[in-house]
């Protein structure tokens, strides 16, 4: 039991920075960015690939770096070409695929074996005890955390919001939706790809396959975070909804493999529908309160 709530802590901190990035293009922005899973792998490989040529630390931060050029990527083919968010996610999510190949030696996987990573860096100072890895994971959380609440109440942060609620509005007072888009995307690909490279430090090793579904799952643990998390609408509710979700996720992720009550095979598929129900169920409550309020305006004709 004790292995799965520290399991359950570590990747939910870890994975956590991927429901951030989705907070800021999704509910922010409200654009469907698909570059999530591509970017994730990037940021995995790089960090990997450094950290086996004995960079750990530089590794982290030039996969932050690609996280932002795959970021700036997919917001350049929407604001300069025209093409839609979701065609433009998936346009550069295709070519990640390569370029994570070239970045891993066009290996399908890459392994650290007794290379140093920035964990077992931190294990040799002692702190933490048996619990480095989620005490290492819950700062690096942390500090993103904070500093996504601090950048959304800057100006840029405040008129990245206000493009997402209003384009248009936005254009009209004199800021560019374009470049507030292209520095919206960027910087939320950076956490993706930083929580890919801790991730694939974390875990050693480095796979092509890594992200597929992380778009997916980083989804349904925001949703869940923001069902458990009641209260108004609020930047830090979100923020914290991040966390809270995913460590909720990987509890439940973890307790499945363990005990096998659904099989492995088909947790991607439960990850889907809990998706598509969170998404749904608001989606049909409201419908159903505007049906209630229009009876109840229609004249009694008896």
């Amino acid at each position: 039991m004790l292995h799965i709530v520290q399991t359950a802590l570590e990747l939910g901190c870890i994975y956590s920075l991927v429901a951030l990035a989705l907070f800021l293009s999704y509910r922010v922005l409200d654009i469907a960015d698909l570059t999530t899973d591509g970017c994730f792998v990037l940021g995995m490989a790089v960090s990997v690939s450094s950290a086996a040529a004995g960079h750990p630390f530089a590794g982290i931060l030039l996969a932050v770096l690609a996280g932002a050029c795959a970021g700036f990527v997919t917001a350049k083919l929407q604001t300069s070409f025209g093409v839609p968010s979701i065609l433009a996610g998936i346009v550069t999510n295709t070519g990640l695929y390569t370029i994570n190949l070239m970045a891993m030696g066009w290996s399908s996987n890459v392994s650290l074996l007794k290379d140093d990573t920035i964990f077992t860096l931190f294990k040799k100072t002692g702190i933490g005890g048996s619990w480095y890895a989620i005490v290492l994971s819950a700062l690096l959380a942390a500090l993103c955390m904070l500093f996504m609440r601090w950048f959304l109440t800057t100006r840029l942060g405040l008129s990245i919001r206000a493009t997402g609620d209003n384009a248009a509005m936005v254009s009209a007072s004199s800021i560019n939706p374009k470049f507030m888009i292209t520095v919206g995307l960027t910087i939320a690909n950076c956490f993706t790809a930083l929580s890919g490279a801790i991730a694939g430090q974390l875990q050693k090793s480095a796979d092509i396959n890594a992200g597929t579904g992380i778009v997916t799952i980083g989804l349904a643990t925001l949703i869940i975070g923001e069902a458990v998390i009641k209260g108004r609408k609020s930047v830090n509710r979100n923020i914290l909804a991040c966390l809270v979700g995913n460590i909720i996720y990987r509890f439940i992720y973890a307790i499945v493999l363990q005990t096998r009550i659904i099989p492995v095979e088909g947790l991607k598929l439960m990850t889907a529908l809990i998706v598509a129900l969170a998404i749904a169920v608001p989606y049909m409550q409201e419908q159903r309160a505007s049906v209630k309020r229009a009876s109840a305006k229609e004249p009694d004709h008896a």
